[in-house]
């Protein structure tokens, strides 16, 4: 079987490997209308998966039971049956913030070890320009015994999941695609335009579709990133930076960026594929690793900034009791994927502080395993020497300052990062 076989993308039979934040999505979506298999080694994740439960909450029970056509599976022999692999792995970087890319590889042996004549891979998972071709290829064919382009195929699609967004769904979504050869690029395209109502947008190679994913997560880390030095000149001349920006947003083409903590799987990741990518060439990417290290050492500056106000209002630091409120990345989700607040943490840990970290979106259990960090199911009244807002979740809005406030001692600090509160005395804002 050759490309010329699959003339049609209905001839293909998908697996899907990988059943987190984005594969779940896309298993389910192309489930609705036709077989899939869904694969992933945690065996837990797919016991829950069958009966209807999906941790991240992306996904609703009644959508899982939509997906009428979607097999759960861990079992390697189950992808067997399938001819177009669909890879949607974490791709995340070490503690040198270079590529890991071993979840990506294993996944592409995995797939070797049942690739036939004539099958596609598409690869989702963001990676530099070059990767899936550089990386992944060799080992599908070193391990399958077949020919790249003559015998097996590849396609790359990125995902644009944006996690705890309820209003832009995968469908809703303009997802760009591109195949290793003319024909599968327009196999590829007519995949995924079966689910996405929002259209797709077909680039010239798998080079440039690689390129087009990194990017737009490094634009906004760097936009963020202008954000917050723009929030530290602002602090040191005591102008009120939620201010400047209103105003600066009057004009119809100001960008509404603002300051925080830049963590999660994409923006505080993807850049660093691309800088390593721009080494590997010879280039040093300048502006874009000043970003990198701007929004990185935001942790460090809010500390100092959160100590500087409790000695001034003689809050003793040392065994202070300070409440965070929010853990993961970002707001109205269950995501604790590379969560900065943990570098909150940790260094008000160096001060001697007794922290304690509330977020009703976190599950304990994963909280505990990924971070050590044990959860405050329900802060105290009145025992707070500092709060910081951490992270902008709707149910803290609910609960509005004056129960926030109430968790605080009479003389404390609260450090508004996401400008939930109004500013007062007690109240910093970033």
């Amino acid at each position: 079987m050759n490309s010329d076989t699959l003339k049609s993308s209905q001839n293909l039979k998908l697996a899907v490997i990988g059943l987190g934040y984005v594969g779940l999505p896309l298993a389910v979506e192309f489930g609705k209308t036709r077989s899939v298999i869904g694969f992933d080694t945690n065996t837990a994740r797919i016991q829950e998966l069958r009966v209807g439960i999906d941790k991240t909450l992306e996904v609703e029970e009644s959508e899982l039971r939509a997906a009428k056509n979607l097999i759960f599976t861990v079992d390697k022999e189950d992808l067997k049956s399938a001819n177009c692999y669909i890879v949607t792995v974490p791709t995340p970087i070490n503690s040198q913030k270079k590529p890991d890319l071993s979840p990506l590889l294993q996944a592409s042996e995995l797939i070797s070890r049942v690739l036939n004549q004539g099958d596609v891979v598409i690869y989702e998972s963001t990676v530099y320009p070059g990767a899936t071709e550089e990386e992944c290829v060799p080992v599908l064919e070193k391990y399958s015994n077949l020919k790249y382009n003559e015998e097996f195929f590849c396609g790359y699609s990125p995902e644009r999941i944006n996690p705890g967004d309820k209003l832009h769904r995968i469908t809703d979504i303009k997802k760009v695609t591109s195949g290793s050869t003319s024909k599968i690029a327009d196999l590829v395209d007519d995949l995924y335009n079966e689910i996405i109502t929002a259209g797709t947008h077909k680039a010239q190679s798998i080079k440039v579709a690689e390129a087009a994913k990194v990017i737009e997560n490094t634009q906004r880390d760097l936009n963020i990133a202008l954000i917050n030095e723009l929030a530290i000149i602002f602090d040191k001349m005591n102008i009120d930076t939620e201010e400047v920006l209103e105003a600066a947003g009057s004009k119809w083409n100001f960008l509404p960026f603002r300051p925080g903590l830049v963590g999660g799987h994409c923006i505080g990741v993807d850049p660093y594929y691309l800088t390593h990518k721009a080494q590997l060439t010879g280039y040093n990417p300048e502006i874009i690793l000043a970003g990198r290290k701007m929004n990185d050492g935001m942790s460090s500056y809010i500390v100092s900034n959160l100590i500087s106000a409790m000695k001034d209002k003689g809050i003793p630091v040392k065994k202070s009791k300070i409440l965070i409120m929010g853990l993961t990345f970002k707001e109205n989700c269950p995501d604790l994927r590379n969560t900065k607040v943990v570098d909150l943490i940790d260094e008000l840990k160096t001060y001697d502080s007794q922290v304690e970290v509330f977020d009703p979106w976190v599950d304990e259990e994963m909280a505990a395993s990924m971070y050590d960090i044990k959860m405050t199911t329900q802060p105290s009244k009145n025992t707070y020497d500092a709060i910081v807002i951490a992270v902008a979740h709707n149910h803290f809005r609910a609960i509005g300052a004056d129960e926030i406030n109430s968790f605080a001692n009479s003389n404390h600090v609260i450090y508004d990062l996401k400008y939930l509160l109004d500013r007062n005395s007690s109240t910093m804002r970033l």
